[in-house]
């Protein structure tokens, strides 16, 4: 299928297409570049690390923070949840999530509670995926070390009130570590690191920040002393045989992505560029649109937020008599129309808004989804709901 007949509504797996400005980065680097950043004194090297220099700036900029050493290059968001999980958790902390969270998040708390290290509070979210954020200050224990809170849902686009979950668990114990996933949040809407109490932020690069897979980080607040995930070179300190304890070489042995991370500059750049409060209002208007056309059909059931400002652009669906990978396979096969189904890696919140084990139909538009997309699938979902009717058992 040529991209000219593709409709792509799956951008909160990973966003597709991406800016022009991403892929030229990403062969300048490759074709003019070359080099290791930070590894020699040459030109290319020199020039690396300027490039990598300049995504850790544009990523600043975008979360409004104001030291680019602060913030660790990783391959993706699990691994820089892992590294934070697995480094600053030890022996008896308390750790409080939510019902919402993505596996990169339960499957790292839950082994380490399996295994004895920590005790971990779930706080159960509503009907349409949202936490109350004086549910997560009630469950705070002297012990609790850690918050952990997606910052939207990949199943339902919630956004939950980051600022408010924090100013709660932290008048209960001001030393508790606030930490963000936010996967489906940054580059979509706005992420303001001081203004919302958050102590570490993870993010991924291939999503709504417009870069590649295969990039990633974390911002760590200075406050807070980092210990070493993994071992090895970082090009600095290099006549010692023990792992620096700065960021960002603490969390960055070995060499890198830089050609990934060239692209995902650019990506930031772009939606810099454009900004994020316009990216925002464009896409909450077209998921808006999209939830107003289908929502009125019996067959029809829409979960999340109705209000589209209170969510991503994300929209998980059902259509009643219907499996949801055989609603996707038939969006594709008909249509062109690609979007996920299933479980999307969050069992716990599906289990929450009842749609465990089957899953949904997720559509999730990007910066270069367009309303005559949208209207393609919205016929092609009342189509299937009108099918789906007409041969309803009685």
């Amino acid at each position: 299928m040529s991209s000219d007949n593709v409709i792509y509504f799956d951008n909160s797996a990973t966003s597709w297409p991406k800016p022009r400005e991403t892929g030229e980065a990403m062969m300048y680097y490759l074709n003019d570049v070359g080099a290791n950043p930070g590894r020699s004194g040459h030109s290319r090297s020199v020039e690396a690390g300027q490039i990598v220099l300049n995504a850790r700036e544009n990523l600043c900029r975008l979360f409004n923070v104001k030291l680019p050493q602060q913030i660790a290059f990783t391959k993706n968001i699990t691994e820089s949840l892992n590294c934070v999980f697995y480094t600053m958790l030890k022996g008896g902390d308390h750790v409080i999530t939510s019902s919402m969270e993505h596996n990169s998040v339960m499957r790292p708390l839950r082994h380490l509670e399996k295994t004895g290290v920590i005790e971990l509070t779930v706080v159960k979210a509503d009907c349409e995926g949202y936490c109350d954020p004086d549910d997560f200050g009630k469950a705070v224990k002297p012990n609790t070390r850690m918050v952990v809170s997606t910052h939207s849902s990949n199943v339902t686009g919630t956004i939950q009130d980051i600022a408010a979950i924090s100013r709660a668990v932290k008048a209960k114990k001001d030393d508790i570590i606030m930490v963000v996933d936010s996967a489906q949040s940054a580059g979509a809407i706005p992420v303001d690191v001081p203004a919302m109490g958050i102590d570490v932020l993870c993010f991924t690069g291939h999503k709504s920040l417009l870069g590649p897979t295969g990039t990633g980080g974390v911002y760590l607040n200075p406050a807070i002393t980092p210990e070493p995930f993994m071992r090895g070179g970082t090009g600095s300190l290099s006549d010692l045989e023990e792992h620096p304890l700065f960021m960002p070489d603490v969390w960055e042995a070995g060499t890198g992505n830089p050609m990934g991370i060239a692209g995902l500059g650019a990506g930031v750049g772009f939606v810099l560029n454009k900004g994020v409060e316009n990216i925002a209002r464009e896409e909450t208007a077209l998921n808006q649109y999209f939830m107003d056309a289908i929502k009125d059909h019996d067959m029809v059931k829409i979960y999340g937020p109705m209000d589209a400002k209170r969510k991503t652009a994300v929209t998980s669906i059902n259509i009643n008599g219907m499996v949801c990978s055989t609603v996707g396979e038939q969006l594709n096969d008909a249509c062109g129309i690609m979007v996920r189904t299933g479980l999307h890696c969050a069992p716990g919140a599906h289990r929450t808004l009842g749609t465990f084990p089957e899953g949904t139909v997720r559509f999730s538009f990007g910066n270069f989804s367009t309303k005559d997309q949208v209207d393609v699938a919205v016929q092609a979902i009342l189509a299937l709901a009108d099918y789906a009717a007409e041969n309803k058992e009685d």
